[in-house]
């Protein structure tokens, strides 16, 4: 299993509420961490997985691709956020 949807199943964060996330991601990275802020997980283990993503951007691709999402969305996305 991927590190990133773990650590959320970790904190009890529901399957429903991580395809949220990773949905708000692929459409609108600065939603996701809107998404991300009202899961309550502390900030001690927010920052552990920030640091995770920070250090391995491509858990964000396999995360999304064990979803069932489309990746390509996220890299329009951030193209987008480049512009």
């Amino acid at each position: 299993m991927n590190p990133i949807i773990a650590l959320l199943k970790e904190h009890n964060i529901s399957d429903e509420k991580i395809n949220e996330v990773f949905q708000a991601l692929t459409e609108n990275p600065l939603m996701a961490m809107a998404v991300v802020q009202q899961l309550n997980i502390p900030a001690d283990k927010l920052q552990q997985l920030m640091a995770l993503v920070m250090q391995n951007p491509a858990l964000i691709k396999e995360a999304v691709q064990e979803l069932g999402l489309d990746y390509d969305k996220v890299e329009q996305a951030k193209a987008q956020l480049k512009q």
